[in-house]
Parts: C-alpha cells; structure tokens; sequence
C-alpha cells in the first residue's frame, strides 16, 4: 500500500510567507506518514497579477529559493512531493507548472498548464508540450492542474500511456470541482485522483471587491472551494477535506487497482478505444458552424419496471407522446423497432430513439418519426459495433460506422451514442465537434457512477443536452435527463445570484415509467465557461497527439 495525502491551505502575496506555510503542510503531511504529497496550485502567489510583468517578477525557478526549499524537504522526507507555481520557462514564457520532486529532492518532472481559465490568460502562457505519466518505484504518476481536469483531454493521455495515480492541484473556488471535475476523472479513467485545492482569498484583499464585481461572483464565493480529496477508481471518495480551513487528507492506496480497466461485462474501457476515429479532437478548433437551436423541448426517457422485460413499452411510449413530448429515448435493444414505432406517432412531430441489432449482427441506434427511419447511428465501440456502415432498418441516413452523424430537426441537432459507445469521453467530443445540441443515449447503466459522474460530465464538458434511457440497476438505477443551464459564463450575467457551481447540470434522475423534461437546445451554443475560455474550442488539441496514437500494450 502506499500512503498518499492531499495537502489544502491558503496563500497570499507573500512568496516567502507561502513557502514558509508550504514547508509547515509539508512537514504535517509527512507526520501523518504520507510518502507522495499533493499541493495546492499556484502556491508561490496568489493568482491574480495586475499585469504580465507583475506575474513575470513574481514567477519562480527551478533553481530559485521556492523550489529549492521544497526540493530539500522532499529530500529530508524521503517523499514524492508535487509543488504548483508560476514558473520562469527557458523560452520566456511564464508557465503554471506543476514540479515534481523526487525523494532525493531532484526534479523528475515538470509540467505546464494546458487549459488556462479566464484572467490566467491575462498573465500566464499555456503548455507548448506535455510530459507522459513519470514512472517511480511507487507508481506511475501523471501530473495536471484545475481547468486541465474540467475537460477530460489531459487526466485521459495520463491515462491511456499508462498513468496509475493522476496528481491534480487546483485553485478554484467551483464547488463543482470537488462534486464533479474531480471524481469523474478517476471514474472514466480507472485510476487513482489525488487532488490539493486552496482555502481562503483567492485574489488580493485590496481588489478583491472590484473583481468579484468584474467576474460577477460575490466576494465570499472567491475563496478557495478545499475539498481536497483522494479518488478510487471506481469513484469512491476514499478522503475529502473540509471546504474551509487548512487539511492533510491520506489514505492508503493500493496502485495496482488502477491496472484493471474492465467494466462488470469485461469491456476494457482503455483498450476498446477507437484512436481510429478520434482525428478531429487533435485538430484546430474552427468553431461552431451551426445555427442555434430552440429554446426548449419536452424529452422523456423510458424505464420499464424490474422484471417487465420490455412489455410496458409500448404503453409508456404512448404516454410520452400524449404528454407532447417532442424527443422520446428508449433503453437500448428494448426490442421496439421502427415498424412497431412509427403508427404510434401519427399525427405528431415526435421523434423516438431506441436502438435494435441489424441484419449484419451490428447494434444500431435509430431516430423514428411518423413517417419512419430518418436517421441510423451505428455503435461505434465495444461488443456490437458495427464493422462497416449499416443501413439497419430500410431508410434513414447513416451515421456510419466509422464516425458520428447529426440530425437536424426543427428543434436542433440531434445525435445518438449508442450503448457502450457513452463510455467513452472522445465519443461526446466528436458529437459537440459535429455541432450537436441534443444526445439521445439509449443505454446500460451496469455501474454506480454511469450516469451521476460519467454521463452528466459529458453533459458538462461539451455543453450538450442529454437524454439518456435505461433499464433499472438493481443497485445503480436508471437514465437521466440532463438539461443544460443558461447560466454558465464567469464574467457574463447570470439570471440570479452566482451559488458556486460553474460547469455542472442539474440532472432529472429517471423514475420508472415515463421521465419528462425541458431541454434547452440554444444553450449548446454558448461554450464559454470563462472569459476566452471555451470548453469545445479550448482543448489543447494540439498536445492531444496521445488520444489519436493506436495503443500497444506489452
């Protein structure tokens, strides 16, 4: 087992005050016997500069006193210690780096901050490269800071090249970090999440009220939101921190763990990957294209009663239909095709989901409407995908088995992930890179953070609408219907006052019976979670390289 700990404080303007309480928690972690320690990110200054040259005279060096004095403790220790700054860089940029050092106080890696997030932009330079996970007696330890974890491009190349233990420091005041952008990434992943957030001010107590008037979040809500924490694989918390105050939070983690990649059916999620089709992700972002959608519409998923199989169906079907809705999902391989679908929906502009095996064996998603099949999205991953492009059921566009397709209808565009294919986070990429505002995801749920953690991310990080049917989990529970918010840009207006969340839906659990509820298809437009700082756009495709590389295992 090795012992880990996440290490949470809070940091001003003082860079020697903040290496004095950094070497302090160091000193607590190492008491409490934690042999690799997690800080918080930016602990040399507090991150908001009046302008580059401020962040400039402020940033650090791998030789300067800063990471010296917490080179020397790590060596003191005997620990693996991963320390966050701003960071002078050999080619003149100032980066927000996390160093990692090694329990002889040499530095085994440094990397920088891929994503930045709204005024980072202002005063700090992105990555121009990326470090693969490093490998240690204790593990092999991938390295990435806050935004870098909002969207899941870098925890997942940590991941695919092999990465057991992910070390994340932030410096947010989002309660969804901890709820959310943490946990999930443990989760899709299947490995281990040590995550350090900051407590107290996060901007100078001298400006403090004209930014929080600039960014439009009160001035209580711009501290550090802790809740640092360590993450199993399978998502289980194993140890938070308060969200005020200092905290050491350990546990004793077995790495191993992260080195079965299986779901209950035996599906490798990292293996199953399709690299193949991954192309768009790693190339420049050319924006949204698309007209916005409506401003709402009625969805409803369908969930049969444990037991029924697939005999109360047809009765639900009909009770969405009369309810107006315009968007019904079915579970997937609920056994109604198009010929039993479309003479339910005459007379309507309903369009139903559900998904069948086609005649060449492949799993196949369908979008039904009275006047039959208008569009065919093939399963893309695992078991039953498709080989080749199929044209299932007669009629229909195909989606093919080699990418996504959209549909367009008079409410927006529309996707289908197909089953297994929802497991995948490259899969929802390319459906937000193909300018969708609405996802039908007829599904399995077979494990316990399927929809809570996985699905509502992928909500959350491609800006998307989802609707996601399923047969009841004896233990995990069904679908979800997840409506994205108006209110989501820092900077920008929110229609009341700012609660803490930034990037995270409110989900409509499914009931068994027939789940209705508004979706919001304009809001797949706006994907700006800061200011510059768009979540589709903003990926760092140009180090995305790993996602797109066939892997080779030994």
């Amino acid at each position: 087992m090795l012992r880990v700990a996440a290490v949470q404080y809070a940091v001003g303007e003082d860079v020697a005050e903040n290496l004095a309480t950094a070497l302090r928690m160091v000193g607590r972690a190492v008491e409490a016997g934690a042999e690799v320690v997690v800080l918080p990110e930016f602990g040399n200054h507090v991150s908001w500069y009046a302008d580059r040259e401020h962040a400039r005279r402020h940033a650090q060096r791998l030789d300067g006193e800063f990471v010296r004095s917490l080179a020397a403790a790590a060596a003191e220790h005997g620990i693996y210690l991963m320390v966050n700054c701003t960071l002078l860089r050999e080619d003149g940029r100032v980066g927000g780096s996390n160093v990692l050092l090694g329990p002889d106080g040499s530095v085994l890696a440094v990397s920088d901050k891929q994503v930045l997030m709204g005024s980072e932009r202002d005063h700090i330079d992105p990555a121009v490269d990326r470090i693969a996970p490093v490998d240690t007696p204790v593990g092999r330890l991938g390295l990435y800071s806050c935004m870098d974890g909002v969207i899941y491009e870098t925890p997942r190349m940590l991941a695919v090249e092999g990465a057991q233990v992910l070390l994340n420091s932030l410096n947010s005041f989002a309660l969804d970090e901890a709820s959310l952008h943490v946990p999930v990434r443990a989760v899709e992943n299947k490995v281990w999440v040590v995550a350090a957030n900051k407590v107290g001010p996060l901007v100078p107590a001298h400006s403090i009220e004209a930014v929080a008037e600039r960014v439009g979040v009160p001035v209580d809500r711009l501290h550090g939101a802790g809740e640092s924490q360590i993450v199993a694989p399978d998502g289980t918390v194993v140890a938070v921190a308060p969200r005020t105050g200092e905290a050491v939070v350990v546990a004793d983690i077995d790495v191993t763990l992260a080195d079965d990649k299986s779901r209950p059916d035996g599906t490798d999620v990292i293996a199953s990957r399709r690299p193949d089709l991954y192309g768009p992700i790693a190339e420049a972002p050319r924006g949204r294209t698309a007209p916005a959608g409506a401003d709402e519409i009625r969805a409803a998923v369908l969930t049969p009663s444990v037991g029924s199989g697939d005999a109360e169906l047809p009765a639900l079907l009909a009770e969405a239909v009369a309810a107006g809705a315009d968007l019904v999902v079915l579970p997937e391989r609920a056994g109604l095709g198009a010929v039993d679908i479309a003479p339910l929906l005459t007379g309507t502009t309903t369009r139903v989901v559900t998904s069948v095996v086609d005649d060449a064996g492949a799993h196949v998603g369908l979008v039904v409407s009275a006047d039959g099949v208008e569009h065919v999205q093939p399963q893309l991953h695992g078991r039953g995908a498709a080989q080749a492009a199929s044209g299932g059921e007669a009629g229909g566009e195909a989606g093919g088995a080699d990418g996504i397709g959209v549909l367009t209808t008079p409410w927006g565009r529309l996707a289908v992930v197909v089953g297994d294919d929802a497991l995948y986070p490259e899969t929802f990429r390319l459906v937000a890179l193909a300018d969708a505002d609405v996802v039908a995801v007829p599904f399995s749920v077979a494990e316990r953070h399927d929809v809570d953690l996985m699905l509502l991310e992928r909500a959350a990080e491609n800006r998307l609408n989802l609707a996601v049917a399923s047969r009841p989990h004896p233990e995990h529970g069904a679908g979800a219907l997840i409506p994205l918010s108006a209110d989501f840009t820092l900077w920008g207006e929110w229609s009341g006052p700012f609660q803490g969340v930034i990037s995270r839906p409110d989900p409509v659990p499914a009931r068994v019976g027939v789940t209705v509820a508004t979706l919001r298809p304009v809001c797949a437009t706006n994907r700006f979670v800061s200011r510059g700082t768009d979540v589709v756009d903003g990926r760092p495709w140009h180090l995305a390289s790993a996602l797109t590389a066939v892997l080779v295992r030994d």
